[in-house]
């Protein structure tokens, strides 16, 4: 508000500088050689041959104007500098067991009558899962100990026939030889072939019983074998697993006659390894490789985890022009086979100049950002790159150093004065 000296010539007394003094302060009277002046100005008036001055309403206290004006806006400002940016290759695709192993049962016909194991159960090696009905096999080993019962007394048997064939023999032979050193007139010609006769005898007795003995021991090797058969599927009727792992599907039912060439009756996966079947596009299979990091979300769980690349398929479909990549996820993670995941592959990560993202404004004619340089604001134009934790990389147009307004509004203009605020500062200050 302006302020003004103002010359009244009034005739009277006080009545004439009440006048002057109203009218000064309602800007009623005649403005005449305004001039500003500093603070007490006054209205000069002229009442019964004096001068009067009369202090106007813009005189008032708290109605000077600050001649420096209104201050700048605040912006808050961040230095860009180099951070390593990470380019993510994005995949989907189905939880699998890396091995998986199908246990059924040995043994044809036998109903099962206990279960051990259940779906998730975590199993080691050598574990029994179920146990079927033995008592059949029991009765056929009971039967087989008899059998080779028998055969060893039979053996023991033929063992001592033999010792008596043997001694007979020894007997026949000895006559015959005596006989033979005989003169031809002390001993007869029918008496010589008597002897041989009986010699020949009890060889041939001798080699009969050798031949008994024989079938005896094959007879009692038989039913030795029948009994190490036994021991096997008696041993069989406990469902063990070959490898440790986990129990992913179990399909043995109590009371049901379990059959080798039926379903399995457990599903394990070895040693827990689940992967992630993912598909990628063929023209970027290119760019993965073995070992590659990799960052799974699971469904359902916050927290997604890491995981590596372990194959890579040396095929592409025909139809939809994808390849097989295998991820292999880390031991005891919340996965579930035939779920649903996502992942990200860090395909490349360098280092770079980075700015928040929120720093960077696009429009049709490009990316660009606003640079702070002596207290004001330069639009400057950048290439963006990948944006990776909230940053995006700047691959041309700003250098380590520059400081740019963290979040770039609409109000702000090429070469607007500003007051800069730092980010970081205003982080500790937050603490």
């Amino acid at each position: 508000m302006s302020r003004w000296r103002t010359t009244a010539v009034v005739a009277g007394g006080a009545v004439a500088l009440a006048a002057a003094y109203v009218c000064g302060s309602l800007g009623l009277l005649g403005r005449i050689a305004p001039e500003p002046t500093g603070s007490g100005a006054l209205a000069a008036g002229l009442a019964g041959g004096r001068t009067v001055q009369v202090a106007t309403l813009a005189d008032a206290p708290g109605s000077r104007r600050d001649p420096r004006g209104p201050p700048p806006p605040a912006v808050t400002v961040i230095r860009a500098g180099t951070r390593d940016f990470v380019e993510p290759l994005f995949v989907s695709g189905t939880l699998v067991a890396r091995d998986e192993v199908m246990i059924g049962a040995a043994v044809d016909g036998l109903r099962v009558i206990e279960l051990v194991a259940e779906d998730g159960d975590p199993v080691e090696k050598g574990q029994v899962l179920a146990r079927l009905d033995r008592s059949q096999l029991d009765a056929l080993l009971a039967q087989n100990d008899a059998a080779l019962l028998r055969a060893d007394a039979a053996i023991a048997q033929a063992r001592s026939q033999i010792e008596q064939v043997d001694a007979a023999r020894t007997q026949a032979v000895a006559d015959l030889e005596r006989a033979r050193k005989l003169p031809v007139g002390v001993i007869t010609q029918a008496t010589l072939d008597q002897r041989l006769a009986a010699a020949r005898s009890s060889e041939a007795q001798f080699a009969a019983a050798n031949g008994a003995l024989a079938v005896l021991e094959a007879d009692r090797a038989s039913r030795q074998a029948e009994r190490r058969e036994l021991l096997v599927r008696i041993g069989r009727t406990d469902v063990v697993t070959p490898v440790a792992g986990t129990v992913s599907r179990r399909t043995a039912r109590l009371g049901a006659v379990a059959m080798g060439t039926g379903e399995a009756l457990f599903r394990i996966v070895a040693d827990g390894a689940i992967d992630l079947d993912a598909e990628v596009p063929e023209d970027r299979l290119a760019r993965l490789t073995a070992g590659m990091p990799v960052r799974i979300a699971l469904p359902g769980s916050d927290q997604s985890v890491n995981g590596l690349v372990r194959l890579i398929s040396s095929e592409v479909d025909r139809t939809n022009r994808l390849g097989k990549v295998r991820i292999a996820l880390p031991a005891g993670s919340p996965a579930r086979i035939g779920s649903f995941a996502t992942a990200a592959v860090e395909v490349v990560r360098r280092p770079a100049i980075g700015v928040p993202a929120s720093a960077v404004v696009r429009s049709e004619t490009g990316a660009s950002v606003m640079v702070v340089s002596a207290g004001r604001v330069a639009l400057r134009a950048v290439e963006p790159g990948v944006i990776d934790g909230g940053f995006t990389e700047i691959r041309r147009g700003l250098a380590e150093g520059d400081v740019v307004v963290a979040r770039a509004a609409a109000f702000l203009r090429d070469g607007d004065e500003v007051r800069s605020v730092d980010m970081a500062a205003g982080r500790e200050a937050a603490r």
